[in-house]
């Protein structure tokens, strides 16, 4: 079993192309759903802690037993195939240690009772629904329209930004409480029942492209401040560290840089007073411009793209050529970096090299927490 747990370790401190027909591409899939089954079940047992209140009152508790259940026999057959062909025997065998752990526990039958609705918790549910929509979405899109097809999922470095997934997207609770904290304190005085009544009035489509370009203007100066304060570019430098663009690399972001962007983008939105269906589609476009414009896709949209951010316009903000520095700051909106003039002029198409220039940027989640700390470059 030391052995196993062994390569086990080998293989999430590793980096580069699976070996097709090895069993290790499947295998890799089984173990992810096993263990998102099991994080799953977890979540069925201690709803209350793990869960995230806002999204549990939409959830169909049936529909996600369902999801639950396929996941369970989808690991467990792609698990039992390899061992019984001898493929990559160590990781099928990982996998069905944790589909039985999660059987044992109750698997896709795990009752759920009654339970308070004010307590602390950690957003479990979040992080496996936005995993497993996340890698399902965009690594297909990824392999279907890649930019640079000799760059596997599992590229270098990818550990650090998945530890940034991971811990981002568990702690939604308290990100949440801390924006809701600090918008309601610092702009609360500002909210008028004029301004709030009139824009609810608008038409659903106008209101949501309001809600963009006010969110992206707000987007813009805060984006422009991290890097031309030299304060806030110690934050907004982890960010910028990723070397290699995929849908993962947006994930690389300091807790401190998140909680300040969103309590300043959320201002304008709770001052104007935009309706809950707005929001909520204004969520859906800036969660997926978010992991889409730093993915691995050759998209550039035509003449579209001097009026929506898309990967191209992205990635020359994380380019390392001295044309890009300091440039194309808009996530939504590309025309408001044309219009302040901050947006790149190049004969390429894409850049060469993504990075902070110099590499000063320690690799690893928790050198890049205290980064900001402890830089004085």
């Amino acid at each position: 079993m030391k052995r196993e747990l062994d390569k086990l370790n080998k293989l999430s401190e590793s980096h580069g192309a699976l070996r097709p027909g090895k069993g290790m591409v499947s295998g890799v899939i089984a173990l992810s759903l096993a263990i998102l089954c099991f994080l799953g079940v977890l979540a069925f047992h201690w709803p209350e802690y793990l869960t995230t209140p806002q999204l549990r009152r939409s959830y169909n508790v049936d529909v996600m037993r369902l999801l639950l259940f396929w996941s369970l026999v989808l690991s467990g057959a792609l698990s039992l195939f390899n061992i019984v062909r001898g493929r990559a025997r160590w990781l099928a065998l990982g996998a069905f240690v944790l589909i039985g752990l999660s059987l044992a526990l109750g698997g896709h039958k795990v009752p759920v009772n009654d339970f308070a609705d004010n307590t602390p918790y950690i957003g479990l549910d979040w992080f496996i629904l936005d995993l497993l929509g996340s890698t399902l979405i965009f690594i297909f899109i990824e392999k279907l329209f890649a930019l640079r097809k000799d760059q596997p999922v599992f590229r270098p470095e990818w550990q650090t930004d998945f530890h940034h997934f991971i811990v981002n997207h568990m702690i939604v609770g308290f990100v949440l409480l801390a924006t809701n904290l600090l918008v309601h304190k610092l702009f609360g005085w500002a909210a008028q029942d004029g301004i709030r009544g009139w824009v609810q009035g608008l038409n659903f489509w106008v209101a949501l492209f309001l809600i963009v370009l006010v969110a992206d203007l707000v987007q813009y100066a805060t984006h422009r401040a991290y890097h031309e304060v030299p304060l806030l570019w110690r934050l907004h430098a982890v960010h910028h560290s990723v070397k290699s663009m995929d849908w993962l690399a947006g994930s690389r972001q300091h807790i401190l840089e998140l909680i300040i962007t969103r309590t300043l983008v959320l201002a304008p939105i709770y001052v104007l007073g935009f309706s809950k269906e707005v929001i909520d589609a204004y969520i859906i476009i800036v969660g997926f411009q978010a992991v889409f414009n730093h993915a691995n896709v050759s998209v550039r949209l035509g003449p579209l793209r001097y009026v929506i951010v898309t990967p191209n316009f992205h990635h020359w903000h994380h380019s390392q050529d001295d044309a890009a520095i300091d440039k194309n700051y808009a996530a939504h909106f590309a025309f408001i970096d044309y219009a302040f003039g901050t947006a790149v002029k190049s004969d390429r198409e894409w850049p060469e090299q993504y990075g902070v220039v110099g590499d000063y940027v320690p690799n690893g989640f928790f050198k890049q927490l205290a980064f900001p700390f402890v830089w004085r470059g």
